[in-house]
């Protein structure tokens, strides 16, 4: 069983052609448990920035309008995945086997990703002896 998780959130865009990632947050995760909850706290937090509610009384009216249907709804697809015990199962069990979990989901102007991984998979890893292939 892994015991720590290394848990990011990364949004993606594009600036002067070329692909850029602004960290949104980095959490190292002391059990299974947390490294779930803090990828929900997170994928929420995104959703709640991207779609608040028109109500709120930090928006003057008629500031926050709908996009168009053909624009991917990312609030949509992160609370959909917080929400489904099926999805939050399979991570788990992923994360627990030590395998490296990705979730990502983007519009017409950032891909939003959150990835988790187990710090005793990453140790593992740097210790197998890099394949080194001769040249000559």
């Amino acid at each position: 069983m892994h015991d720590e998780f290394l848990c990011h959130v990364t949004a993606y865009g594009t600036c002067g052609g070329q692909r850029i990632g602004v960290p949104l947050g980095t959490y190292r995760a002391p059990t299974l448990a947390l490294a779930l909850w803090w990828l929900r706290d997170r994928a929420n937090w995104i959703a709640d920035r991207l779609d608040p509610s028109p109500e709120a009384a930090h928006f003057p009216p008629g500031a926050l309008v709908p996009v168009a249907d053909t624009v991917p709804d990312v609030p949509a697809v992160l609370r959909a995945w917080c929400g489904d015990p099926d999805r939050q199962e399979l991570v788990a069990d992923e994360l627990a086997a030590g395998r490296l979990v990705r979730i990502a989901t983007g519009d017409d102007t950032t891909e939003y990703e959150l990835l988790a991984e187990s710090v005793d998979a990453v140790r593992m890893q740097r210790t197998i002896p890099a394949l080194v292939v001769p040249v000559a």
